[in-house]
């Protein structure tokens, strides 16, 4: 367990460490080329490094409700490693996965697993899509605005997110990426969304359509959003009382739940819209596994925003962010489009981060 870190700085350890990797990483696009050999190394280095580092960050934290659920998550292992039976059908695969490793592992193994889980894929992904350049897709994943959360807090969220990425790179072999789907599924019923909407890419890619059913969503959300909820509830999650509850309790008091429509999230969720519609449409960008990440992400980000009144829609809200840092640095890193892009992604990953940073020390601070 790392213990000589304070509960206190723990995070702002993490965003600050970002912060200036951000920099550094700026200063490297700004002097080299993004193909030249000391760059290269620099990359690669770097990411290995972070990817080993954080996995233990987040896997050897403090017990604390500091960070959220991690308490509930640490009471149940507890209990499953005192013989404790599992009593719920929903999320059962999380749960016998948790209920296993309580009987051979300790509390911060099980963490440290989880955070394998959650954070490989996104290496396994961007390794997969830009071979050597992977380190600019997996910084854009770990410097994203819920990457914290969901490695500490929704944990069983993320892992089900982070299984369906891990399956995508396995996109040449269905049947393991339908393995993968499966996984994640059983980890957590809400991923079913991610996993409809890009099998759905199978039968349908037209990102113009996509688009406009995702501005379609922002009227009626404001006009039906009642309605939608209570449509959502009863309809797809109705028969799972935990998942309906994220979308009819009420909040509890200093969670991450503000209530109305979240203009600032829906902000948010527009980097990766503008990211997408900027590159298929004014750069006529054609690449049909894009097309394929974008159109999921719409779907999944449209099913939010009609939603986004609700109490705790932060969860729902993720199954499309997860893909937000993917989605923005793909085309970056498929085609040249700038006269000095090298920097340019330096400048994007700065302006993505700095909403991160911002909304940490200035409006949750």
């Amino acid at each position: 367990m790392i213990d000589f870190v304070p509960i206190d700085l723990y995070y702002p350890l993490y965003i600050n460490t970002c912060f200036f990797m951000v920099l550094f990483t700026l200063l490297h696009t700004r002097i080299l080329d993004i193909n030249e050999h000391k760059n290269v190394v620099f990359i690669n280095g770097t990411g290995y490094f972070l990817l080993f580092a954080i996995i233990l960050y987040i896997g050897q934290r403090p017990i604390s409700s500091r960070f959220g659920d991690t308490m509930n998550y640490y009471r149940t292992f507890m209990e499953y490693s005192h013989g404790a039976p599992i009593l719920t059908a929903n999320d059962y695969g999380w749960h016998v996965f948790m209920r296993a490793m309580s009987s051979i592992s300790t509390i911060h193994t099980f963490f440290s697993i989880c955070a394998f889980i959650y954070i490989f894929p996104m290496y396994k992904i961007s390794k997969d899509f830009f071979k050597e350049y992977w380190y600019y897709a997996f910084f854009m994943f770990i410097v994203s605005f819920s990457f914290w959360t969901y490695g500490v807090n929704g944990m069983r969220n993320g892992a089900a997110c982070s299984l369906f990425l891990w399956g995508v790179s396995y996109r040449k072999n269905k049947v393991v990426m339908g393995a993968f789907f499966l996984l994640a599924s059983l980890f957590h019923k809400t991923a079913l969304l991610p996993i409809m909407a890009f099998i759905m890419t199978y039968f349908y890619n037209n990102p113009k359509v996509y688009f406009k059913v995702w501005l379609a969503c922002i009227p009626l959300s404001l006009a039906l959003g009642s309605v939608w909820i209570s449509l959502f509830a009863n309809l797809g999650f109705g028969d799972d009382d935990r998942l309906a509850g994220y979308l009819t309790s009420e909040a509890a008091a200093g969670t991450f739940s503000s209530t109305g429509f979240r203009w600032d999230f829906l902000f948010h969720s527009a980097f990766a819209v503008f990211a997408g519609w900027y590159f298929v449409f004014k750069r006529k960008f054609k690449d049909a596994m894009y097309y394929q990440l974008l159109n999921t992400y719409l779907v999944c980000n449209g099913f939010w925003i009609l939603v986004i009144n609700a109490n705790y829609s932060n969860r729902f809200a993720y199954l499309s962010w997860f893909m937000m840092a993917i989605i923005i640095i793909y085309p970056f890193l498929k085609q040249q489009f700038f006269k000095d892009q090298h920097f340019m992604i330096g400048k994007v990953m700065l302006v993505y981060f700095s909403f991160t940073y911002f909304m940490y020390y200035f409006f949750w601070g």
